[in-house]
């Protein structure tokens, strides 16, 4: 079935909380894809963040991230004043190191006031929670420094250190378990909201997890560690023509042949969670299981790195053996080969299609409109891209000379709209476009630049009267008139 949707992360929901949230404005947004006739929301992976406040670096494969409890719901059970909620400071962009030191101190005084939490029956619904909420007690209680610098007890998780910090920090392991617990109450209640309006909910997952996470902690025979839990070599991409020196993403590798042993449990639990908070999910950087990038541990950048073999075929049996339901999208993007192409379409789950990569001269793979198959999702750009007005100006001249010709426009102007056309035009059966587009921001709004180390990544967030009936009438028409309704 043809279908259309949009991408917006939780974070960039207005709000005058600091940053987007599980609350009115989500439903509200849930209301403007409605009027829009969209199938999808697409969001960005939702765990809690760590260093450089990345959506895809989760400190808990399964955890929600805290940020995204609404203040006014935790308002209307009772934890919290109305004039506490007054004293939330809101800017412009999100400030993650203000939100750091004023939302805690904000969720602690709603901790202290819940008298009906009950943090055993939530791990007992929830087994991944006690590792969670056990590293983040530790972690706060040793200046938030990385677990690899905590004592060895504590590193190793000997039995007995274990059971002595869950009894001297019961109440901070109960405190992030009751974070946990109203992220699930909040959720719940939006998606169940969202599908009462015929909208279901993309999420996306990162292949890879940080080396300071409590997954790597819990289980470091998992990862590619030596003896003192050091990484021997880490993820990244090799170099291309949109950086020369590839990217170094720094995170552990896998140890597949260990993961194999027990027909990859961890991560179809992983994935198991993931299909209980959303409709279909999105798997970065697919090419990574039929052969990742793995740069030597120490290296300043990725070009002294090496392809090595993944799981292939035998994870995707896996998955579709124990989790037949689950819906998944291939982030096929990258350094394509056969052999990547060859398992994507064996896997039978739907590729990426980006509209920007059509016309640049730089993308070596063929992206243009004409060559897509059905079973394909086409975005106008990702939160890596350039929103398509900012792409305008750095795609050039042999770019754009391109696109107008092969849209057949006699002026740029018309360009922004003809693309968005194109892409609802295309046979791909599903079309995905960043709320940003629809918008027609530019540089301000790009929510990611690769590779750096920026204020400005993670940190847009959409106006309060940006959306409005005009707008989701505009996208209704053009969706329906390319029968995606």
């Amino acid at each position: 079935m043809r279908s259309a949707g949009i991408l917006l992360h939780i974070s960039s929901l207005p709000s005058v909380y600091g940053i987007g949230t599980l609350g009115k404005e989500a439903y509200a947004f849930a209301d403007f894809l409605h009027a829009a006739g969209q199938k999808y929301w697409q969001l960005l992976p939702i765990g809690p963040t760590g260093y450089g406040d990345s959506p895809y670096q989760n400190i808990s494969t399964c955890g929600g991230n805290p940020y995204f409890i609404d203040p006014e719901l935790l308002m209307e059970e009772g934890l919290l004043s109305p004039e506490e909620l007054k004293s939330i400071p809101n800017r412009e962009r999100v400030d993650y190191g203000e939100l750091y030191a004023t939302r805690y101190p904000l969720f602690r005084k709603a901790f202290s006031r819940d008298r009906n939490f009950d943090p055993t029956a939530f791990v007992r619904e929830n087994p991944w929670a006690e590792d969670y909420a056990l590293f983040m007690a530790i972690k706060m209680h040793h200046n938030m420094l990385p677990w690899d610098r905590w004592p060895q007890p504590l590193r190793l998780r000997e039995p007995v250190a274990m059971e002595q910090c869950k009894e001297e920090y019961a109440e901070d392991f109960a405190f992030y378990l009751f974070l946990q617990s109203q992220f699930d109450r909040q959720w719940k209640a939006l998606r169940a909201y969202a599908h009462s309006l015929g909208i279901e909910l993309i999420g996306d997952l990162p292949i890879y997890v940080p080396y300071d996470s409590c997954d790597v902690w819990a289980a470091p025979h998992l990862f590619q560690l030596n003896d003192e839990g050091i990484p021997t070599a880490v993820a990244g991409c090799p170099p291309d023509a949109f950086s020369a020196e590839g990217q170094l993403w720094g995170n552990p590798l896998y140890r597949w042949d260990r993961m194999a042993e027990d027909d990859f449990l961890w991560w179809r639990n992983r994935l198991s969670e993931m299909g209980k908070r959303f409709d279909v999910v999105r798997l970065d950087h697919f090419r990574g299981l039929e052969s990742y990038w793995a740069v030597p541990y120490g290296d300043r950048n990725a070009k002294g790195g090496k392809w090595i073999k993944g799981p292939g075929s035998a994870f995707l049996r896996s998955l579709q053996t124990h989790l037949p339901h689950l819906r998944l999208i291939a982030e096929d993007l990258g350094y394509l080969t056969p052999e990547v192409l060859s398992l994507r379409e064996a896997s039978g789950y739907p590729g990426m299609k980006i509209l920007e990569f059509a016309f640049d001269p730089r993308e070596p793979g063929n992206y243009l409109p004409h060559t897509y198959d059905r079973n394909s999702v086409c975005y106008s750009g990702t939160h890596d891209n350039e929103t398509l007005l900012q792409w305008r100006s750095c795609v050039g001249e042999e770019g754009l000379c391109h696109a107008m010709a092969y849209l057949g426009l006699e002026s740029r102007e018309q360009l922004h709209w003809a693309l968005l056309r194109l892409g609802m035009a295309s046979v791909s059966d599903t079309f995905i476009v960043q709320m940003q587009d629809y918008l027609e921001l530019g540089e301000e709004a790009r929510m990611n630049t690769p590779g750096s180390l920026s204020p400005m990544n993670w940190s847009w967030r959409m106006e309060r009267d940006a959306l409005g009936p005009q707008l989701s009438q505009k996208i209704r028409t053009l969706t329906q008139l390319y029968e995606r309704l």
